[in-house]
């Protein structure tokens, strides 16, 4: 049985949300959307990312994290304060211990849906239906961050049993 950290990285919302998995099994244990205040300085607003998520940790003491890998954003200025962002999101649970895996948006997608287009809302219906006890009406960041939690599930059992046939 394994606790699993989902997170979908953003500057102004990241989602996390936590799964358990035993074997094909999984359940709901939490989730959440971090918020950083858009007029705060840069530095000010990476850290409130990086202290929310480590009580996060701290508070649910999840196994492995993983984190969805973002597209690159059309605008210089706003995809570098989303790399940094997302720096701080693969930093914060490798420095609390965890191995921390990555999955693109298609690979999430894929996983969860069926098909690595899927839109917003196939993705939290599917969610909500693979976790049952969820409560209802999780935001999108949130849900998100489930199926990344989700797909690192399913990987993760995928990658063992690719182990043992070996």
């Amino acid at each position: 049985m394994v606790k699993i950290l989902g997170i979908d990285p953003g500057l102004q919302r990241t989602g996390w949300g936590i799964v358990q998995s035993n074997g094909n099994a999984l359940s709901y244990v939490a989730h959440g959307v971090v918020q950083t205040i858009a007029n705060n300085p840069l530095a000010i607003r990476l850290n409130t990312l990086h202290q929310d998520l480590m009580r996060v940790l701290e508070q649910f003491q999840p196994q492995e994290a993983a984190v969805e890998e973002t597209f690159v954003n059309k605008n210089p200025a706003s995809a570098l304060k989303l790399g940094m962002a997302r720096g701080v999101v693969l930093f914060t649970p490798a420095a609390f211990g965890l191995e921390v895996y990555e999955y693109s948006a298609n690979k999430v997608k894929k996983s969860v849906v069926g098909s690595g287009h899927a839109e917003k809302h196939q993705v939290a219906l599917m969610v909500s239906r693979l976790l049952p006890t969820m409560p209802k009406g999780v935001v999108d960041d949130a849900a998100d961050a489930l199926a990344v939690a989700i797909c690192h599930a399913h990987h993760r059992q995928l990658n063992e049993r690719l182990k043992n046939v070996k």
